[in-house]
């Protein structure tokens, strides 16, 4: 039997551990990774191309509710952390795409005693061939599952965009109904200083009082709960951007909003358009490559090679070898049928998103076309309020109504704009959700970059 010289077995041993993966730790941290404010964040767009230069987003401005969406992509804890999933699929592609390794064996016996002159050797070497006949299904089911993962991956990028937008309008709209509610508390405020005077001066009774002090606790009521509900609006929205929960920066006047004209065909290019019914595509791709793979599973194991050996009187020989499975118990019944149920539960899983985003579309629609006569109704009662109210404080300074009878007058302006402020939100929360259905009004690949392997 032929030796390796000591040098040559040396540069074997090395080439082998150069192939083979290091150990290199990676610490927790162990201080939280918050920003103080947006100067803190990442807030680079990349380009889409190279010939594109990469956007930069003004953080010195009042921020829009698309760019606060953006920028909660780019820095949101939870997206970075999910960007392990992308490593692990390329991981079992990579693992998809190696060939099985082929099998040596070799042994020795000592020679003890009887006729035999020498020490016997034996030496094979096999391969398995079954795994190479599922090989091709199975490296296309790997790379049609980080397709899959990519495009999951995309549509929660989205969803994060869509939850940063949806928080920043409603504290957007928050504070102007905040505004709002202290104007009407200051002139219920004035309103009862001047009654309790009169009250005092034996000018006006107590009853004239209730009324107004009931008005004001009612007041007093709406306003707290603004004030907390848009501060948890801030500490989502901060959490969401990586920011401390007392940050806070400017957040522009939304954009106003027009339905497409082309619904209908926005709607048809769902498929093509939306992250999650691509990435239902792509899932079922794979599923289907690995019914595939499954039904090729029912050739049996079977190893193909060869053996040589030299018994104790040395006598050499060699010839091939076949070693395999007899599917007479299992023929791999129980993956295909697996396959193929994961197969029609995705093909089911993928119809019904479909027939969803269809509906929300449209159901969007409705509401919208709702909300906008309703709006337009609000505003017009809101600019007659505002007149009467001016009309009223001219009446007031001429002495012609009392102080009571212009509160009246503004509290009641005051409401119709609070009306109209509720309107505006509602029909803006409308068209982030009409946007994200129809797969609009977002970057179509992913903007936060895969993690980088730091260890093996």
């Amino acid at each position: 039997m032929p030796k390796i010289s000591p040098p040559l077995s040396g540069i074997v041993f090395f080439l082998l551990l150069s192939g083979c993966a290091s150990y290199k730790p990676l610490p927790l941290a162990r201080d939280p990774n918050l920003a103080q404010s947006l100067a803190g964040l990442k807030t680079e767009l990349p380009s889409e191309s190279a010939k594109q230069n990469p956007r930069k987003i003004d953080i010195g401005k009042p921020l829009s509710i698309d760019d606060v969406g953006l920028i909660a992509v780019l820095n949101d804890p939870d997206i970075r952390s999910e960007q392990g999933e992308m490593g692990v699929a390329n991981a079992d592609l990579v693992q998809a795409s190696l060939l099985p390794n082929p099998s040596v064996s070799l042994g020795y016996a000592a020679l003890l005693g009887g006729p035999g002159t020498t020490a016997a050797y034996a030496a094979s070497l096999s391969q398995d061939v079954a795994s190479l006949v599922t090989y091709g299904a199975r490296n296309e089911a790997a790379k049609t599952h980080v397709g899959e993962v990519n495009a999951d991956l995309l549509w929660k990028e989205w969803q994060v965009a869509q939850k940063a937008r949806l928080l920043a309008l409603d504290i957007y709209w928050g504070e102007q109904s905040i505004a709002l509610n202290k104007h009407q508390l200051d002139l219920l405020s004035d309103e009862i200083t001047k009654v309790q005077k009169a009250v005092a001066a034996d000018n006006l009774d107590l009853k004239d009082l209730s009324p107004l002090l009931a008005s004001k606790a009612s007041a007093e009521q709406s306003l707290a709960t603004l004030n907390l509900d848009t501060l948890k609006n801030w500490q989502e929205l901060d959490a969401l951007l990586g920011l401390v929960p007392d940050a806070r920066f400017s957040i522009a006047v939304p954009e106003p909003f027009q339905i497409p004209a082309d619904t209908e065909s926005l709607v048809a290019g769902l498929p093509e358009r939306r992250p999650d019914l691509v990435a239902l595509q792509l899932g079922y791709q794979s599923s289907d490559e690995d019914v595939r793979a499954a039904i090729l599973g029912q050739f049996p194991a079977f190893a193909l090679g060869g053996q040589w050996g030299s018994d104790t009187s040395a006598v050499r020989s060699a010839g091939p070898t076949v070693t395999f499975e007899l599917p007479i118990f299992n023929r791999n019944q129980g993956q295909i049928a697996k396959a193929r149920a994961t197969r029609a539960m995705l093909h089911e899983q993928y119809q019904a998103r479909l027939d969803s985003a269809a509906g929300d579309v449209r159901g969007l629609m409705a509401q919208m076309e709702r909300l906008s006569a309703d709006l337009a109704h609000a505003r017009k009662a809101a600019d007659a309020a505002k007149a009467e109210a001016a009309t009223a404080k001219a009446a007031y300074a001429q002495g012609n109504i009392d102080q009571r009878a212009l509160t009246d007058y503004e509290t009641t302006a005051l409401q119709r704009e609070t009306e109209v402020i509720s309107l505006e939100k509602s029909l803006g929360e409308d068209r982030i959700m009409f946007t994200i259905e129809l797969g609009l009004g977002l970057p179509m690949t992913r903007i936060v970059p895969a993690v980088q392997e730091v260890a093996s």
